[in-house]
């Protein structure tokens, strides 16, 4: 349904403007070229993505960030094809290139426009299919590289205070190495300065959650070893006061020096902020969106949470902990890792699966391209051949003029997955990007893959024409 709806947004108004072309020119082969309706292909096509986009998504917001991402990238493409064959036909003129190169430029500069677009749609698709591959490799297996191998793989939630002194018996005792058990108290957030808090006074969608929602709050003495301090002072112990996580404080519109008041089981409690925090959430350590004094919620009803690294041989640690203490529950982040990572694989694959498709509909798209321009490319080859050119010549610059636009559309989507791909370590998963050469090589030989199918589908036979039948049909 979604491909018959683009097809027809494009489509609607090359076959009105057919039906104004009388049958008798078509008989005599006196069709005039009419460009009139591409303006209103155009925007009818654009159009029909806007609002298929918007169908699929129901959301406005994220309807234009894709059509904004997918016509920037576009424009982005159709420059640098532009710039790609300007430098590749500098060749042309070069003294020393082979006349078999020399034929093949030449083609690619007679049929700039069309060899732009081209190259543009290739590249664009390609460069999903490359982003997918290198998301699925480099980034989640460099992001799984930056957790220390001895990082904490299980957490334990729900200990009563009660039972606090018997838990860390038992782990001392089996040789876990963890941090004293952190109290946990829940607390919703109902005043800003005081200022009633109201989820729609918030634009975005997360600041409004979590207005809604309880925080999870703790107390520390010692600032927690990942986290750092970006602005303002640690807590001081013997006053109410409140240190929150960076990122939070920017969504929420906090900043130090606000007063902030939390409901906590009916109590109301004021609480100053003086610092806002940064938090290394990969090192897998308890953290805490809002960390207080302890003066604040030393009295408060509280459980209590910890994580520590369990080895391998050592799992029948979970199963004592949970026979002894029913109630306490047990994350395995191992497991769960593990199972995120399954599910992120299938669905790469299958995203893959569907863009192979889009690429095998894109390499038809690409030949018939190629075969609205048969009639002109047989009328080059008959006086290419007239001039004395042979076929040996012509079928290697076709070879060619097909390899150089294949590799030109793969190495611009490389570019271009390798450009998001680096945006995305950076900024998303705050790891560095590693350098590698298989994106480049893997685009190039698709878009050569690519182009020679649709060469070899739609221009095979041109070089058998006789030469003054393609002259004869010309006159």
């Amino acid at each position: 349904l979604a491909g018959l709806i683009l097809l027809l947004g494009f489509a609607l108004a090359p076959l009105f403007e057919l039906g104004r072309v009388s049958p008798a020119r078509v008989l005599r082969d006196q069709v005039p070229r009419v460009t009139s309706y591409r303006s209103a292909a155009y925007v009818s096509g654009l159009l029909a993505f806007v609002g298929l986009t918007y169908w699929v998504s129901g959301d406005a917001r994220l309807t234009l960030t894709v059509v904004g991402g997918f016509l920037g990238a576009l424009v982005l493409f159709v420059a640098l094809s532009w710039v790609g064959l300007w430098l590749l036909e500098r060749l042309r003129h070069y003294a020393g290139a082979p006349s078999v190169l020399r034929f093949a430029l030449a083609g690619l500069a007679r049929r700039r426009a069309l060899t732009v677009a081209q190259v543009s749609a290739l590249s664009l698709g390609l460069m999903v299919l490359l982003l997918l591959s290198i998301t699925r490799t480099d980034l989640l297996q460099g992001w799984q590289n930056t957790v220390p191998p001895d990082a904490p793989n299980t957490f334990l939630i729900n200990i009563q205070p009660d039972q606090v002194d018997e838990v860390q018996r038992m782990l001392r005792d089996r040789g876990m190495e963890n941090e004293s058990l952190a109290p946990m108290i829940r607390g919703r957030l109902v005043a800003i300065n005081n200022e009633p808090v109201d989820p729609d006074q918030f634009e975005s969608g997360r600041a409004r959650r979590l207005s809604e929602r309880e925080f999870n709050l703790s107390y520390r003495d010692t600032l927690p070893d990942s986290n750092r301090v970006v602005s303002g002072q640690w807590l001081d112990p013997a006053k109410a006061e409140v240190s929150l996580e960076d990122e939070v404080a920017q969504t929420l519109g906090l900043q130090v020096g606000d007063q902030l008041q939390f409901d906590i089981a009916g109590e109301l409690v004021d609480v100053l902020v003086t610092s806002l925090r940064e938090v290394k959430w990969d090192s897998f350590d308890v953290n805490f969106f809002a960390l207080m004094s302890e003066s604040a919620l030393a009295d408060k009803p509280a459980s209590y949470l910890t994580s520590f690294y369990l080895p391998p041989d050592r799992s029948g640690l979970v199963q004592s902990l949970v026979q002894v203490f029913p109630n306490i529950t047990v994350f395995d982040v191992g497991v769960m890792l593990a199972q995120v990572q399954r599910i992120l694989d299938q669905v790469i694959r299958a995203v893959q699966i569907l863009f192979v498709f889009t690429l095998l509909a894109g390499v038809l798209v690409l030949a018939a391209a190629f075969f609205a321009t048969r009639e002109e490319r047989l009328h080059e080859v008959a006086i290419l051949r007239m001039l004395g050119a042979n076929a040996v010549q012509l079928r290697r610059s076709m070879r060619v003029e097909l390899l150089l636009l294949g590799g030109l559309s793969g190495l611009l989507a490389a570019a271009g997955a390798v450009t998001v791909a680096a945006l995305l370590a950076h900024y998303v998963l705050s790891i560095d990007f590693a350098f590698s050469w298989w994106p480049w090589l893997l685009g190039a030989g698709l878009g050569i893959v690519a182009t020679s199918l649709a060469g070899l589908l739609a221009l095979r036979g041109i070089l058998n024409t006789p030469p003054l039948s393609s002259l004869r049909a010309l006159a």
